[in-house]
C-alpha cells in the first residue's frame, strides 16, 4: 500500500486519482469511475467530488490501494 499525502483537511476522489499517477485528467477518471474500477474503504465508489480524509484507503484496479496521508 502507497501513501499519497495532501496538504489540505481533505482532497476529492478525482483530484486524488490523478495524484497518484492513476489517471491524467478528470476525463479519465470520470471513465474509471465509471467503470466500477474504484473503491473507498472497500466500497465501491462513482463520485467524482468524493471527500478524502486522512487514513480513507483508495484502491484502483490496474493501479493499486492508496492511503491518504496529512503532511
Amino acid at each position: 500500500m502507497k501513501k499519497i499525502s495532501i496538504s489540505d483537511e481533505y482532497i476529492k476522489l478525482d483530484q486524488f486519482l490523478k495524484l497518484a499517477d492513476c489517471v491524467n485528467t478528470g476525463g479519465m477518471a470520470k471513465a474509471l469511475l465509471q467503470d466500477g474500477a474504484v473503491s473507498v474503504n472497500e466500497e465501491p465508489e462513482e463520485r467524482r467530488g468524493r471527500k478524502l480524509y486522512p487514513g480513507d484507503i483508495v484502491e484502483v484496479r490496474d493501479c493499486g490501494i492508496f492511503q491518504v496521508a496529512s503532511k
